[in-house]
This record gives C-alpha cells, structure tokens and sequence, in this order.
C-alpha cells in the first residue's frame, strides 16, 4: 500500500484541532491514580463519536476502558495514559500521550480493513502510582494483543529507552503515646523510629549496586510536638535496573526498618503500595521503525548509543514490555531547563510545542503500525507472539 504513509499523515491532519483538544482539555483538568473518570471520558467519547466500539470499567477498573475498531488478525495496542501527579497536575504530560495514542487509533483506522487490522486503543489509569496496566495485564485485556505502543513527552527524544524497576513500599511505626514533658519515659517513640530508619537508609546508600536508589518522604510524622508520637508513617520507592537487583535492595532496605523498630522498642508494619514495575525492554524491530517515522518527520532523536544509560524513571509499561512486543519513546517538547515532574514542565505540555507532539507521536506511531503491518516476517513474528 504505497498510499498508505499518505492516508495516514493526511488522518492525522484531519483530526490534529480534535486531539490537540483533547489534550489541553485532559490538562486542564489532571485527576490522580484510579479517578480520571473525566480524562477516561474525553477520550472513549472521542473514539466512540468516530465509530470505535467502546468497552468501560475493563478489568474491573472505573476509569479503564478499551476504544476497538475492525476484526482483523494483527491486533495493534496503543496505550493512553490520563493519569496525573498530586499537586503538580499533568507534569509528566500524560494529556500528550493519551492525545498522541488516540490520534494514532483515529489514523490506523484508515488502513485497518484493507490490512486485516484490529487497532485497540486501551485507556490504562493510574501509571504514576497504582499500577493499571499490571492489573489490565492480570485482567487479560492485553491477551489479544501482538503488539503495544505509546509515546511519552520528555525533554529529550528517544526511541529505545529503558526504565528501572521500582516497588512501592508503605512503613508504618506502632508505639506508645505520653506526655512528652511529665512522662516521656512512658512513652515508645514511632517518630525515633523513623529517624533510625532515615540514617539507615541514608547509610546505605554508599554501597547501593549500579542501578539501584531509593527516596521517600514521611507521610505522617505526629500529631504534637508534646505528645510522644505513638503512630507514624512513609512512603519508599526503591528502583533498581532489574527485578532481581530490585529484590536484593528490598530486604536491605526492609533491615533498615527493622533497625528502627528494634532501636525505639516499636512495633513496625510494611506493605506493598503497588504492584511492582518491572524494567522497560523496548522490542528491537519496533523501535528501530519508530526512529525511521520519527526521524522521516524532521525530529532528531539520539542515537542508540547516546541513548543507553540515560538517567531515566519507572513506568508500568515495562510489565507490558515483558509481556508482549512493546515501544515506549520519548517525545521532545520546548521545555527549556526543566524536566519530567516540574511545574514548569507541566506548563510546557500545553503549549504549541505539546501540541506538535501530539500529531508527530500520532503520526509515528502509526506510522510504525503499518511498518509491522506490511512487512510480512514481522507481522508473522506479531501474530504468532499473540497467540502464544
């Protein structure tokens, strides 16, 4: 189909006013993990309205859905992030990427019959903290699918990144209140804890492997300074390159709780937050199609070399990557000197430049569906892998 790359820029172009407002509209209103009950809505009733059949609540999750169109044999995913941080709203841009998923739906469209296309666009909430596309995994929402992509907004353009694995890890100290003035030797002191256990962690950080950090912050510290805190609590990330590394951090970090809890005399609980993510493994043939689109459009991303080693975060979409053939590249937007989770960057994603984003990520990924699509070793490659 020599006209195909033609149909679908000029698809992109067509609906570029309808989803560069779809994206300011998501960013204009950021809800957090598992409540995007408008974010999910802008963007099925954008598909719907174009003749997608729309599946709501996937998985069990209100704010998950499914966009679906055609009933061919290579099923191609395509994932919208919505989701957005406490008090920063939408500074990871994920309006971009849920407008540049569905924008690239809207083009492969045009080429789904004659190609015996499936394309599925998959609404997965709570990428920040929450892990919604290991639950749309587990729910089997991705079964049916040969292959995934999304394209994430960034300071810095990429087409094979990595990601760090990371797991959620919620600490909470039980001791005893008191006067902490009459009779603080009464008292069993959960906030001491604590502290041990923040220059544990703080220790531990000289002999931390390649690959591995940690950070947390103290979710509750105490209700006053004269009462002897009975009851406190934070939130840990650890990160690692890998799963087993991610694993051998965990139960040094897990001593360190401990230490807290033996020191003070304290009673101590520990959960996990999220399910965990693992690292991100880009298919090798997808990403090289993506930079050729990407790179066909007049961007630069860097080169695979440059690329390797790029300090980087953790996204659910690693889980998906392990599952099945995935992408996660990044999109450069005009953000000057700030990055992912600044406030400046937030507003950088609803600008012209986040707007161009959007139709050049649509526009790529699309464009790296019909390379699978037609290349018949790949698309043998794809299929076979889906039914696996």
């Amino acid at each position: 189909m020599d006209t195909a790359p033609v149909s679908l820029a000029a698809a992109v172009e067509r609906h570029a006013d309808d989803v560069c407002a779809l994206s300011r509209s998501i960013h204009a209103e950021p809800e957090l993990a598992f409540a995007e009950y408008r974010s999910a809505a802008k963007v099925a009733n954008l598909l719907e309205a174009e003749g997608f059949e729309i599946e709501r609540g996937v998985a069990g999750l209100d704010t998950a859905f499914t966009a679906t169109y055609g009933a061919g044999e290579l099923v191609i995913g395509l994932c919208a992030e919505y989701d957005a941080l406490p008090e920063l709203g939408h500074a990871c841009g994920h309006n971009i990427i849920a407008a540049a998923s569905a924008g690239a739906a809207l083009a492969l469209r045009e080429v789904a019959e004659a190609l015996n296309l499936t394309i599925k666009l998959i609404g997965t909430p709570a990428e920040e903290s929450g892990g919604g596309k290991v639950l749309l995994l587990r729910g089997g929402v991705f079964d049916d699918v040969a292959m995934a992509m999304m394209v994430h907004p960034a300071p810095e353009e990429t087409c094979a990144c990595s990601s760090l694995a990371v797991t959620e890890l919620q600490l909470r100290y039980t001791g005893k209140a008191a006067h902490a003035a009459a009779a603080p030797y009464r008292g069993r002191n959960a906030a001491d804890a604590l502290t041990v256990t923040q220059v544990a962690v703080g220790l531990l950080r000289q002999h931390l492997e390649a690959g591995q950090m940690l950070h947390g912050i103290v979710t509750h510290g105490g209700a006053a300074p004269n009462i002897v805190p009975a009851d406190t609590s934070a939130l840990y990330y650890l990160r690692a390159s890998d799963v087993e590394s991610l694993h051998q951090l965990e139960i040094r970090v897990r001593a360190c709780f401990e230490a807290g809890a033996l020191a003070t005399g304290c009673a101590h609980e520990v959960t996990q937050g999220c399910p965990v993510y693992t690292d991100l493994v880009p298919d090798p043939w997808l990403a090289t199609a993506y930079r050729v689109a990407i790179t066909g459009l007049g961007r630069s991303p860097l080169s695979p070399e440059d690329e390797r080693g790029r300090p980087t975060g953790s996204t659910d979409m690693g889980n998906v990557s392990r599952a099945l053939p995935a992408i996660h590249p990044t999109i450069a937007i005009d953000c000057g000197d700030a990055v992912n989770h600044q406030h400046e960057f937030a507003t950088a994603c609803a600008t012209p430049s986040a707007d161009r984003a959007v139709c050049d990520g649509a526009l790529a990924l699309a464009l790296t569906g019909l390379a699978a699509a037609t290349d018949d070793a790949q698309r043998e490659r794809l299929i076979g892998a889906a039914r696996e």
